[in-house]
């Protein structure tokens, strides 16, 4: 994959500048401070951070911008593929559904899982910069009649869609991003036909996850902060707001908690050794001490002359907080971006 090269313009430059000051405000006060801040103002947060990560992720990673598990000796590519696949057969997708796609990056997951089940794919996403870039990788894939891209607010889902209006609906690592797990949840189930299923692979924290401990805490707040997330909540916050909103829950697992000789987060740790084929070793690389020196230095001079938008060389160095605070929660089992939940709306 190419270098991030592309030249945002100056509102984009503004809103990842005002990324960074907002969290560096912020981890310079109490944790709990500045929670309902982040919450009151998610949309400019979580905006702010993918206008300037969002080249580093297709960079660093791929275009479906989510973790998955893995098999020994399987292709990076190959498990995020078998990822997407799994949520979709969990969830029965059959060809000719209407699917809303929650939080759909640049969608990655959409057009893999509009190939593999054959259905009609809406991809909502609140930042211009992916929905720009979406749809000319979907045109590119020539899936334009299959899969398209709405912007809109995932609160304001009924208010846009209008409701009873998809047969399906999932969100692969995106609702963790919402002030509220219910508010998301909520508009899910009015826009769902019913009877009409939901599929999500959450971001939570385990039930091993106690906010009293300060490394606990601290590990949370970092992950917050690298990733662009308004607040950290535990798995049992997930599943009882879905029962909440009315869903019937249906399945659920944590795929991160299998006992799998590679673990979900292997990527991160920056061991060629471990890469799983060959080619691996390129993702893995650019996780490295190595290859974080290079791509950082890379941004900081294109930043310097203007090839980059203000503020992304500071995303990249909350991406290297990421990383570390991921595989750190990883290793304790303090937290999961694949809690899986399989929902349906009553069918009366």
């Amino acid at each position: 994959m190419a270098q991030p090269t592309a030249q945002a313009d100056g509102r984009q430059g503004q809103r990842i500048d005002n990324y960074t000051k907002f969290w560096n405000q912020d981890m310079s006060q109490e944790v709990s401070a500045d929670t309902e801040k982040r919450n009151e103002s998610y949309t400019d947060v979580v905006n702010g951070y993918y206008d300037g990560a969002t080249e580093l992720y297709e960079y660093g990673w791929s275009q479906s911008f989510h973790f998955s598990r893995f098999y020994k000796g399987e292709a990076f590519h190959a498990s995020l593929a078998r990822h997407e696949h799994y949520l979709a057969a969990q969830m029965n997708l059959k060809p000719g559904m209407r699917v809303l796609d929650v939080g759909c990056g640049v969608g990655g997951p959409a057009r893999e899982i509009a190939r593999f089940a054959d259905v009609t794919i809406v991809g909502l996403n609140n930042n211009d910069f992916q929905i720009q870039r979406a749809r000319k990788y979907t045109k590119q894939a020539g899936l334009e009649d299959q899969v398209s891209y709405a912007k809109g607010d995932f609160m304001k889902l009924a208010e846009q869609f209008g409701e009873n209006s998809f047969d399906a609906v999932y969100a692969i690592e995106a609702t963790v991003h919402a002030p509220s797990f219910e508010g998301v949840y909520g508009e899910i189930m009015k826009v769902l036909k019913p009877g009409g299923v939901f599929g999500v692979y959450e971001w939570v924290m385990t039930d091993k996850w106690d906010p009293s401990i300060p490394e606990h805490k601290e590990i949370a707040h970092q992950i917050e902060f690298g990733n662009g997330i308004p607040e950290m909540r535990k798995k049992e916050v997930a599943f009882n707001a879905l029962k909440k909103v009315g869903f019937e829950v249906l399945h659920e697992e944590d795929l991160a908690d299998r006992p799998d000789p590679v673990p979900w987060y292997y990527p991160l740790e920056g061991d060629i050794w471990k890469a799983q084929t060959a080619w691996d070793y390129i993702t893995v690389w650019r996780m490295s001490w190595s290859g974080k020196l290079v791509s950082h230095n890379f941004m900081k001079l294109a930043e310097f002359v203007g090839f980059l938008p203000k503020g992304t060389w500071s995303v990249g160095e909350a991406l290297k907080v990421a990383g570390d605070s991921l595989v750190r929660s990883g290793q304790k089992k303090l937290f999961t971006p694949m809690y899986l939940v399989i929902s349906k709306k009553p069918s009366n």
